[in-house]
């Protein structure tokens, strides 16, 4: 059952509190005998209307409400309520904000005042590795083509539930581990370690990687990025499930202008040559699910092509075959990046592509670079939610000084996502870099309780020199 936050228990007590005077009340009447015998209902009631004090119709509206209040949290009700009200709050607020349709254009003029830092934020990802210029290496070899089946499909299907509320990567990360045998994992084991507040909206492949790597025993996990579809396919034809982030179109607006568009995790087991399709275990949609290579290649594109991959550890030497150049995360960047630098070449105008060497760049710490490629994927439109699942461009505009646009696109994601826990750290990064170390503590405080598990959260506190007993009361 989803527990009440403390406040509601606090109520309750000054309710049975102020409910004592009530009864010491009934108990002097009793005693000396000048309780009325009960009238006929509608005698009754009017009598009862004239009877009541102001304090008595408070009291009685105060119980309603924490009645009706904890009817909430009842599980069948909260699970079908929930989402719904969130929905609603959602739309009511961007619809009187008017958020612009797409991800704030770069900003020129430069205002903010900014101090030397002595630092550097360690929020995911921690790139480490060198950047060679595309014209300095030889491009990614080919794989040696392995002939394999044009039909597979992996068995049995897995545990499928419908998905709660912004909780697709928990659930479909639910699914594969129940396909390798891991039956009583569910989503809310999950999601109580990744994303403890209801109101987190976001687990990132980081995140779910980790949890692999933590609770699940003898299972292995990785991510890598760059992807293909015939990399998909050698995948699963070799016993691997593959999970992968895609774009997903909501079926309708939460707010007026909204463009509908949203991050998405599924679970691929299975593939058909003959017919073009992979074959889907979808957390909304539900199992079985069959969609054109197409579709899936469009849908996973403005996710940089990511995968992860879980496994067991015995069976590591097959994966590294079967990866080949994407069993090192260095190579698979320079894949990736090659992959967008062509897809800008076919098309200049496709802002995913400018957005994913923006975010491969970043991994190479070329944060000037990697800033103006994010320049002209802003510049070319990208969608409203984009900086909810992705945060590339606050490493290259904190690194590259641009503070200006640091700040345009923190406003921007909270004013779309509020409880992003990923914004609100950087918010942290940017007050600090600004010497403004008391809002610093009060951003990542409101980052620390949305999520108190998330590392980068006790990374910001640290530099600060507090503890999370700084952020008893939440923050800003």
């Amino acid at each position: 059952m989803v527990a009440p936050p403390f406040a509601y228990w606090w109520l309750w007590v000054g309710v049975c509190l102020w409910g004592l005077t009530y009864l010491r009340r009934w108990w002097r009447a009793y005693r000396s005998r000048s309780l009325p015998p009960l009238p006929p209902w509608r005698t009754w009631w009017a009598g009862l209307r004239r009877a009541l004090l102001p304090r008595d119709v408070v009291y009685s509206s105060l119980v309603l409400v924490l009645l009706v209040w904890g009817l909430y949290y009842v599980p069948p009700v909260h699970r079908r309520l929930s989402w719904r009200l969130h929905f609603l709050a959602t739309g009511l607020r961007l619809t009187l904000l008017s958020p612009p349709e797409r991800v704030p254009t770069p900003v020129r003029a430069h205002t903010l005042v900014y101090v030397t830092p002595t630092f550097t934020p360690t929020a995911r990802p921690s790139p480490t590795a060198t950047w060679t210029p595309p014209s300095a290496y030889t491009p990614t070899p080919t794989q040696t083509p392995t002939p394999i089946p044009s039909v597979v499909r992996l068995k049995p299907p897995p545990r499928w539930e419908p998905q709660q509320l912004n909780n697709c990567g928990p659930s479909a990360l639910a699914m594969y581990l129940n396909w390798w045998g891991l039956e009583k994992v569910d989503q809310k084991a999950i999601a109580r370690k990744l994303r403890p507040a209801e109101q987190d909206p976001n687990v990132n492949v980081e995140e779910l990687v980790y949890y692999v790597q933590r609770y699940a025993g003898w299972l292995r996990a990785i991510f890598r990025v760059g992807g293909t579809l015939e990399q998909l396919k050698r995948l699963i034809a070799a016993g691997f499930p593959v999970l992968i982030e895609v774009g997903l179109e909501v079926e309708r607006r939460v707010w007026y202008n909204d463009d509908r568009w949203a991050g998405h995790y599924l679970l691929l087991t299975g593939y058909d040559d003959t017919r073009g399709v992979f074959i889907v275990q979808d957390p909304l949609f539900g199992l079985n699910q069959e969609y054109a290579y197409e579709e899936i290649d469009a849908r996973w594109k403005p996710f940089n092509r990511v995968f992860i991959l879980a496994y067991p550890a015995q069976k590591e030497a097959l994966v590294k075959e079967v990866l080949g150049p994407y069993w090192s995360m260095e190579e698979s960047r320079r894949i990736a990046l090659e992959m967008a630098q062509k897809e800008i070449e076919a098309n200049p105008e496709d802002a995913f592509a400018w957005f994913n060497l923006g975010t491969n760049l970043v991994y190479f710490q070329q944060w000037h670079r990697a800033a103006q490629a994010y320049d002209k994927a802003r510049e070319l439109g990208l969608p409203q939610r984009m900086l909810r699942y992705q945060f590339g461009p606050f490493f290259a505009y904190f690194h590259s000084w641009r503070l200006e646009d640091l700040q345009a696109l923190i406003e921007y994601a909270l004013e779309i996502t509020p409880q992003s826990e990923e914004a609100w750290i950087w918010k942290g990064w940017l007050h600090v870099r600004l010497g403004e170390n008391d809002k610093a503590l009060r951003a990542f405080c409101r980052a620390y309780v949305l999520n108190p598990t998330f590392p980068d959260v006790h990374n910001g506190l640290q530099y600060l020199g507090a503890s999370p007993s700084a952020c008893v009361g939440g923050g800003d």
